[in-house]
């Protein structure tokens, strides 16, 4: 690591001034619901995960109630957050939290892991902002913070879990509270302040930035990895599946078929992946349902 560093009093400063209103910021809040909108919060702007998170922090306010529900209505719930396999693995999370951790989301980072749908970011993520721990929390926000403040660099190109996390705990402070609160401060500024295209450094609560004083050079490392939606199979999966939200009931493949008609291979690609990835099911007389409404 470079010799700069974060100053963090500037930092927690900023953030106690100028923190978004972000609904699961506020009191009341548990640790159910935070790891719902962490994994809700994945690769999703938070506009669009605002109001289906308070929908959700409402219908399904403990584990075991989500778990008492069919995966096609949290399918159904999940609307076009994209990627819906998050999904499916939040219901069967649910489950494992209402069956053998007593409706409580554990506090401990290995334990997290082992949950069903809980990587290394989620599980980070819920001990430090449901729980306060002393954990670093990397998302593309903070690495861009480090990457520009403490190493000069404009990006910090493609992602490593080992650097990154040690360019992180190396400068969390060392007092449990004042490092979740660190960490938090570290995301909202590069989500809100260094962005990725036109960061405000005029707005930026940092004194020294090591990037600002190398003249911000522009990136030169290996190019980033940018996924592409239009045209793609998640596109296509995307419309086969909001046929199915929109019914109650099994469907004909030919109502599906009508969703997209330039590339039939494509199509019929995306159907399988979706049956294989256990989202939809086929009646035994050949209809199509979301999971768990197949053998209604």
């Amino acid at each position: 690591m470079s010799s700069a560093s974060v100053d963090s009093a500037a930092l927690l400063r900023w953030y106690d001034e100028q923190a978004r209103d972000l609904p699961w910021r506020r009191d009341g809040v548990t640790a159910w619901h935070i790891l719902m909108s962490e994994i809700m919060l994945q690769q999703t702007p938070v506009v669009r995960v605002a109001p289906i998170w308070e929908e959700w922090v409402r219908r399904w306010p403990v584990p075991s109630l989500m778990a008492a529900s069919s995966q096609a209505d949290v399918l159904r719930a999940w609307g076009k957050l994209g990627y819906p396999r998050r999904a499916l693995r939040l219901h069967e999370c649910a489950g494992v939290l209402a069956g053998e951790h007593g409706d409580v989301v554990p506090t401990d980072v290995d334990v997290l892991l082992s949950l069903p749908g809980i990587g290394d970011y989620t599980a980070r993520a819920v001990a430090c902002f449901a729980y306060g721990q002393r954990v670093p929390v990397v998302d593309t926000n903070v690495r861009r913070v480090v990457a520009r403040a403490v190493h000069g660099r404009a990006d910090q190109g493609n992602p490593s879990a080992k650097r990154d996390m040690a360019d992180v705990d190396a400068l969390l402070p060392r007092t449990r509270d004042r490092a979740a609160r660190f960490s938090a401060a570290l995301m909202e500024l590069g989500a809100t302040v260094c962005t990725a295209r036109t960061p405000d450094c005029d707005a930026c609560p940092l004194p020294r930035c090591a990037w600002v004083e190398a003249g911000r050079p522009a990136y030169t490392g290996e190019p980033r990895k940018v996924q592409k939606f239009a045209g793609t199979d998640r596109q296509v999966r995307g419309k086969l599946m909001d046929v199915l939200r929109g019914t109650a009931h099994p469907v004909e493949r030919a109502q599906l078929d009508l969703v997209w008609l330039s590339d039939p291979g494509q199509r019929d690609r995306a159907l399988h992946s979706l049956l294989v990835d256990g989202l939809i099911e086929q009646t035994e007389d050949g209809l199509f349902a979301l999971a768990g409404e197949g053998s209604r």
